[in-house]
């Protein structure tokens, strides 16, 4: 495949560099004014991996009409702009795969359903999302991922293209599970993180099971499959989220608690704004993500929070 991969952060130099690795012809966008990219351009490395001279390397956005498939690596509330770009807008009959795991703040608007809406209807969307670190991909680590599409034609051919040994994929059977569970699963690690910030860890156990379980409850409200918050996209995401020192979002909310400064990005820090969103607009009760935003957007104190949290009403494990 002829893949255009726009991003050059450290999930977009990976994709690149796995998708080259695996036999197919990869470029790698990335804007003039990024370091990031300007590092590619001068030595092709960044502070984790080496590009090979068989990736092309481009700072023109007009060079992805090229590409049969695009995939979008870069941060979630980007993604509006990037779409609304003269380049984007007049894509014709391309596969655009969205490796990025968020929600849209203000609106809670899941990221396929904004690409649907802003590219061309000749255009078909897919995600790809699961676990796994860059620093371990590249070690030759093997992980699980998921790929999902409401076309079931794309999501086989790219599932059967894309896959190896080092990245066993699956096929997705719901968007609205997958991309809700993949995002939400970033407030989770913040969440962990506020946990080792306290020196509380062990409490990550329950902070795993009710985690999942009250983002199951919203899925189904949504009208997705709650099953999907058990599978690789956001429980299945847990180790490398909750537990790894490679967590963005971990690292964040540690930080947070500790009052260090941590400068790189925590997509949980944008997407819990949005899980309030889709809290009210479905009614459903999300008691670990409201508090993470009572400490992230209220000032609230992590231990009132957490003690607020175990002196909630007495009630079954599974009860709704």
């Amino acid at each position: 495949m002829n893949i255009f991969v726009i991003g050059c952060g450290r999930w977009g130099s990976l994709i690149t560099w796995y998708l080259d690795h695996i036999g197919h012809h990869v470029t790698l966008y990335g804007r003039e004014s990024s370091p990031r990219m300007q590092s590619f351009l001068a030595t092709r490395q960044n502070d984790l991996l080496t590009l090979p001279e068989s990736v092309g390397l481009t700072t023109d956005l007009r060079d992805v009409e090229q590409a049969e498939v695009v995939i979008i690596s870069i941060g979630s509330q980007s993604l509006r702009a990037l779409l609304a770009e003269e380049p984007m807008q007049a894509l014709r009959n391309k596969t655009v795969v969205l490796c990025m795991k968020g929600l849209e703040m203000g609106t809670g608007e899941r990221l396929s359903v904004i690409a649907g809406e802003l590219l061309h209807p000749s255009c078909t969307v897919a995600v790809w999302l699961g676990p796994g670190h860059v620093q371990e991909f590249y070690r030759g680590i093997p992980n699980c991922m998921v790929i999902d599409s409401e076309n079931e034609q794309v999501k086989r051919r790219l599932v059967q293209a894309f896959s190896s040994d080092l990245i066993r994929f699956y096929y997705g059977g719901d968007m609205i599970g997958n991309e809700v569970g993949a995002a939400a699963k970033n407030v989770v690690g913040i969440a962990a993180g506020f946990l080792d910030g306290v020196e509380m860890s062990s409490l990550k156990g329950a902070l795993m099971s009710r985690g999942t379980r009250e983002v199951a409850r919203l899925i189904r409200a949504m009208g997705g499959n709650e099953l999907s918050a058990y599978g690789l996209c956001h429980l299945g995401d847990y180790e490398a989220t909750v537990f790894s020192p490679y967590s963005h979002n971990r690292q964040f909310g540690e930080s947070f608690i500790r009052h260090q400064d941590y400068h790189r990005l925590a997509e949980g820090y944008y997407t819990v704004e949005a899980l309030m969103v889709l809290s009210e607009r479905y009614q459903v009760e999300l008691p670990i993500c409201r508090a993470v935003h009572a400490i992230l957007y209220e000032n609230a104190d992590p231990r009132e929070q957490l003690t607020d949290l175990l002196r909630r009403g007495l009630r079954a494990e599974f009860d709704d």
